[in-house]
């Protein structure tokens, strides 16, 4: 009944509309409301047989609003009325979301009925906490990926992304973390997803008791760009809602990379210039302002622990999306095309991936197994060439030598079938135990 009543309030006692006066691609100039918008401005264009078209405006030009579709503009023609709907999105959130599948405007599209409304609203592209108030991370959090528990261990509130190339394994590692990992509740946006694989991934990689526990936000890849990019957003503030009910939230979300292409999209068709491989400066400046929204709550609130993926151009992860990522989260899980060319799943490459949060976060013992697993790792990978080409002699280093007896162990450990749980208590011992093994 409280949001209803705020609904009510919000409400205007008139409505605002001006005309289009022109189409050009995906923009719509608007004219006759210049003075009553702003950029973020809900409208909805009347398209044919009175039909409305949910737009935003996303730039001015000429004393005209420039405007962009959330879904088709077939039907609109000059002199459409536009309506002013709103000045900034927002979202009624509450407990009864869970379970629930919603699209990037929080309309459910699960077949399941309407959707209940929480009592407090919250912008969809809302504010980071402030910086000074926030609460530092939390204790450790199992992700049941040992390659992860173990050499990229995360905390509660920590943002970590998963760089992939195409077809290397990320969404399936996505969905066991979604499967495994212990935390209150899961918000999972699939930003520029194929449709194909949706219904793939609630059925059978997140099933039915995860679901339960989740909130699920889809925008596939034919949808507008600003769809998918509205779908990271809600995504967030969905994951925000459920932060402040003090509850610990894991945010997933495939692919900031997606979520990117859509704002570089919005930009260029708002005239914005093409700056480091076509992506626009906008890009760079949307990507902390939804980053930051992850992590540490205030004291007293919850956590948002963050898995972002990230999408890496013809396997280069120093492209521009991924390099300005990764100085953005608290660290980063390399996919390596190699690995999963070997059928080693999941193809972590451990020694390139990072946690921002280690070595404090484990204990002197277990951080000195971990040391020690990573030497060993590293002393195979600098004469991996010559141990295939048949070229090393043994006895002619002992370190060497150790690491041919230990690898096949190790990379044993690290493969881990999708229906498998690895426990973040056991991988210690696990990793203990394979070193003081004997050939």
């Amino acid at each position: 009944m409280r949001a209803l009543m705020s609904a009510v309030a919000e409400t205007p006692r008139f409505r605002s509309y001006g005309r289009v006066t022109g189409v050009q691609g995906l923009l719509v100039e608007v004219a006759g409301t210049a003075d009553a918008l702003a950029i973020g401005t809900r409208l909805a264009i009347t398209g044919p047989r009175g039909s409305d078209i949910a737009a935003e405006v996303v730039g001015f030009r000429a004393g005209h609003a420039l405007v962009m579709p959330y879904g088709e503009l077939e039907g609109v023609r000059m002199g459409c009325k536009a309506y002013v709907e709103s000045e900034a999105a927002e979202v009624y959130p509450s407990q009864q979301w869970l379970g629930r599948v919603i699209d990037a405007l929080g309309r459910p599209v699960d077949g399941k009925g309407p959707l209940s409304h929480g009592a407090k609203s919250y912008r969809v592209r809302g504010a980071p906490p402030p910086a000074h108030a926030r609460a530092r991370v939390g204790e450790k959090i199992d992700l049941g990926v040992r390659s992860l528990n173990a050499f990229a261990t995360a905390c509660q509130g920590q943002r970590l992304g998963i760089f992939a190339g195409s077809g290397v394994g990320k969404s399936v590692l996505l969905s066991m973390i979604a499967r495994y990992t212990a935390t209150d509740v899961i918000v999972i946006g699939l930003v520029g997803e194929r449709g194909r694989e949706v219904q793939e991934f609630l059925e059978d990689d997140l099933g039915l008791d995860g679901l339960a526990r989740s909130v699920v936000v889809v925008a596939t890849s034919d949808e507008s760009a600003l769809m998918r990019r509205q779908a990271a957003h809600m995504t967030m503030a969905t994951a925000e809602y459920f932060r402040d009910q003090g509850l610990q939230v894991l945010c997933l979300m495939d692919s900031v990379t997606r979520f990117a292409m859509a704002q570089r999209e919005i930009g260029l068709a708002s005239g914005e210039p093409p700056a480091t491989k076509g992506y626009t400066p906008s890009v760079f400046a949307e990507l902390p302002r939804l980053l930051e929204r992850a992590g540490p709550g205030v004291q007293g609130s919850g956590s948002i622990t963050g898995l972002f993926t990230v999408l890496v151009d013809g396997d280069d992860h120093n492209e521009p999306v991924a390099d300005a990522v990764r100085g953005i989260l608290d660290g980063h899980v390399v996919l390596d095309r190699r690995i999963a060319e070997r059928g080693r799943y999941p193809a972590v490459d451990v020694l390139r991936s990072l946690s921002r949060m280690m070595p404090q976060c484990n204990a002197p013992e277990e951080q000195t197994v971990i040391d020690e697993a990573r030497r060993v790792l590293a002393a195979y990978d600098n004469m991996a060439d010559m141990i295939r080409l048949g070229a090393y002699r043994a006895g002619a280093d002992a370190e060497v030598d150790r690491a041919i007896k230990l690898f096949p162990k190790l990379e044993a450990f690290l493969r881990q079938a999708k229906d498998e749980c690895g426990e973040l208590q056991t991988v210690y011992e696990q990793l203990a135990e394979i070193l003081n093994s004997e050939a």
